[in-house]
């Protein structure tokens, strides 16, 4: 059974320290996997991720990377302990082409030429368009570049928020086709995602918020059938709700 790569501990966060979104949050994150944060609207999920990233106050609990604590952690340093975040928005440079936007972050990397080649066999859209600015692509396309920037410094772990947001279906599942194909290669993920079947449909596990706080958890592919999910989502069932 993998072992937990990210555990988050009692998590207290938001904006303000004294309004938090959420309210003792925990979870885990398994080594391989992925691993999806769903819930309606408001729920929190998005402040989750950008509290591991390192982006909002954590005013209680902590998160672990394996045993070694994280919690105050600044995000390039988080970088360099092997987590990448790929934010919703403004996730590339608009205005660099996608070869300019790959060295760029590739520019401290022991072999960037070799580097971009191999991510650019990975996603040969890419490569086609290398000389084309970020700014010109279609929305699925600079979602695969944002992946290809996480991807460019080797993480252990990517934390995504919403891939699919404003993505045709069609877009929508060749990204989240090819997060779940990310695990198959060793790495793992911590996927926020609105899109709630087809995020039950790839991850591994899947926990649920709503108004900042745990409501349940499980395989992702149990809950696929579970009412209590449909009526955490119109409000009916919520733990620990203010």
């Amino acid at each position: 059974m993998p072992e937990a790569l990210l555990r988050i501990e009692s998590l207290t966060a938001g904006y303000r320290p004294d309004l938090p979104i959420l309210r003792s949050v925990s979870l885990e994150a398994k080594a391989g996997e992925l691993t999806a944060i769903i819930g309606p609207n408001g729920a929190g999920k998005s402040t989750l991720i950008k509290a591991v990233a390192g982006l909002l106050s954590i005013t209680e609990g902590r998160v672990l990377l394996e045993d070694t604590d994280i919690t105050v952690l600044a995000p390039d340093r988080l970088s360099l302990a092997g987590i990448a975040y790929v934010p919703q928005n403004d996730n590339v440079f608009r205005t660099l082409t996608i070869q300019q936007n790959l060295d760029l972050v590739l520019k401290s990397h022991r072999d960037p030429a070799k580097r971009v080649q191999a991510l650019f066999e990975r996603f040969p859209v890419l490569a086609e368009k290398r000389r084309d600015k970020a700014g010109s692509l279609s929305g699925g396309q600079r979602q695969f570049l944002a992946v290809a920037l996480a991807l460019a410094v080797e993480p252990r772990l990517i934390l995504m928020d919403e891939p699919s947001a404003g993505l045709s279906p069609k877009a929508a599942e060749e990204v989240l086709d090819h997060v779940k194909q990310l695990t198959r290669q060793g790495v793992s993920v911590l996927l926020v995602e609105q899109n709630v079947k087809q995020a039950l449909r790839r991850a591994d596990h899947c926990y649920v918020l709503a108004e900042g706080r745990n409501q349940i958890d499980g395989p992702a592919r149990d809950l696929l059938d579970d009412p209590a999910l449909g009526r955490i989502y119109l409000g009916g069932e919520r733990k620990g709700a203010a």
